[in-house]
């Protein structure tokens, strides 16, 4: 059966138009589908009125036609700013001017940047706009004489128009959606955390659909099905694990609290054959990862996917799935070198029995210190995400080189000599070439880049009297500035073999004192907002 019902009989008739026939009522669609706009353009309001009766009917590939009416140049440009997925514009030459309709070519395609939008100009004074003249000057589409459009010229005219329109806008919006994957290929693939990626995988799909009411992402818990469990043990339901749109606030529930149960077992179904499927009012994709493991994208609410929005949103998970296994792939790493540092920490801890609580309370000070700075943006990007992210755990590395101190150093409940002095500062460089060694093969910045860095510049000094190279300002790394100002905040509140606690007020005060020379001021201020909100902590 034809798509396309409700046109004019009688080509040869001497009017403009003519009576339709009704459409077949068993070809209308099951589901409304969005109409194609249609504007008109011309001062006549005949021609309006009669154009609406004789298009009235028409329906193309399962969409009645919505009409727009425009009496001058000037209000046809309000309405296609307002619409910019007209289909087709009807359009009169001579209106408030003579070239009006030709200056709205001109704004439409030149102004507007709207080249999809069929333009069909048609005029009653050939002679004002001779068609060979405004074809090649002007990006129209087609040109009619109104005389010599009948009803069925018309029809043909506009349908024609209809299919031109629709095949450029499919491949418009498969440019588009390519752009949005590679763009979302280039950004999603820099994050290095899941659940990050996750919501960035949803957030892509919204802008990929913007019609969809909203998505989310779900996959069957990671523990929810160990080795070794009985083979008539039910599986486990998928969770939502982050969702857009009508599905935002879904994240942790499984899918049957938020799904009736159609929708429900569609995701089932896709999940235990490995294939997407699509319905009238919703689709699901499939992620193939190995973390979470086979995942379901759910796209509610799109009134109906074509073909083109089909494949895009099967290259969009086939690319998101790689992603999903290189983010699983970091975190591998990044838990690996999270064990690395308790590792060498616990060595530490071993030689120093105050290290163990010493360093995970640096850790807090450290990495509440740095959000502040990157909230403030007094340091640039020095204080980035990544750093802030690192610097926490990195700065528990701090005093690793302390292994290589004798205890006798280590424990003196006095004052130690010169020359054990000496020898106790050892313990920055000494932890510094240890942590460089073990970050080689790592590569990039990470825990023990950093900590590297920490080891060794902690006990340097804003005015360039520390040690061990006696670095100054910026010369050291921001990184060490910044738990220089918690190593001693910590180390003079609590009591040590050789000291007794001091008063937090005496330790703020002595902090403060040495900002700009012990200290660089920015962290310090950082420091303070930080203690006045409570700590780390709160």
């Amino acid at each position: 059966m034809s798509d396309i019902q409700g046109w004019g009989q009688d080509e040869d008739d001497e009017l403009l138009f003519a009576d339709e026939d009704a459409p077949d009522p068993s070809s209308a669609p099951s589901r409304p589908a969005a109409p194609w706009k249609l504007l008109i353009v011309d001062d006549d309001p005949e021609v309006h009125a009669i154009t609406r009766v004789v298009l009235n009917d028409v329906t193309f590939d399962g969409r009645r036609l919505h009409f727009l009416s425009a009496h001058s140049g000037g209000e046809a440009r309000a309405i296609l700013n307002d619409h910019p997925d007209i289909a087709a514009v009807l359009l009169d030459v001579v209106m408030e001017t003579e070239d009006a309709g030709l200056r709205l070519v001109h704004h439409i395609r030149e102004v507007l940047g709207n080249r999809r939008v069929r333009i069909i100009l048609r005029t009653g004074q050939p002679g004002q706009a001779p068609e060979r003249q405004v074809i090649v000057s002007y990006d129209i589409n087609d040109y009619k004489a109104k005389s010599e459009l009948t009803a069925q010229k018309l029809f043909t005219t506009t349908v024609a128009a209809l299919r031109s329109y629709q095949h450029i806008d499919a491949i418009e919006r498969n440019r588009q959606g390519l752009e949005t994957i590679v763009d979302a290929a280039g950004t999603l693939f820099e994050q290095r955390r899941m659940d990050r990626f996750a919501v960035g995988v949803v957030e892509r799909v919204a802008a990929l659909l913007p019609r969809a009411a909203g998505a989310f992402l779900c996959a069957v818990p990671h523990s929810a099905t160990p080795d070794g469990a009985p083979p008539d043990r039910p599986p486990r339901e998928a969770e939502v694990l982050c969702g857009t749109g009508v599905f935002a606030d879904a994240v942790g529930r499984p899918v049957s609290a938020v799904l009736p149960g159609a929708s429900c077992a569609d995701i089932a179904a896709a999940l235990a054959r490995g294939r997407s499927l699509h319905r009238d009012d919703h689709s699901v994709a499939l992620f193939q990862t190995q973390r979470p493991g086979p995942a379901a994208l759910f796209i509610g609410g799109h009134g109906g996917l074509p073909e083109v929005e089909r494949r895009l949103v099967e290259i969009f998970c086939s690319r998101m799935s790689v992603g999903f296994d290189n983010v699983s792939l970091y975190e591998q790493l990044r838990l690996a070198q999270v064990a690395t540092v308790h590792a060498l920490g616990k060595l530490a801890e071993y030689k120093d029995e105050v290290t163990g609580e010493h360093v995970r309370r640096i850790g807090r000070w450290a990495t509440a210190i740095a959000r502040e700075l990157q909230t403030r943006g007094t340091c640039g990007d020095d204080a980035d995400d990544l750093f802030c992210e690192l610097i926490g755990l990195a700065s528990m590395l701090h005093d690793v080189g302390k292994v290589a101190i004798p205890d006798r150093i280590l424990r003196k409940p006095g004052k130690l000599d010169p020359e054990e002095i000496t020898q106790m500062r050892e313990h920055a460089t000494i932890g510094g070439s240890i942590l460089r060694d073990a970050s080689g093969p790592v590569g990039g910045r990470n825990y023990l880049t950093m900590g590297a860095e920490i080891a060794e510049s902690h006990h340097e000094k804003f005015d360039g009297t520390g040690y061990p190279r006696g670095l100054a300002g910026d010369a050291i790394p921001l990184s060490g500035r910044i738990v220089a100002v918690a190593d001693v905040y910590d180390a003079l509140l609590h009591r040590r073999p050789y000291k007794e606690a001091w008063e937090l007020a005496a330790v703020v005060d002595l902090i403060r004192a040495e900002s700009g020379r012990h200290f660089d001021p920015r962290v310090v201020d950082a420091f303070v907002a930080v203690l006045e909100r409570g700590g780390p902590e709160a």
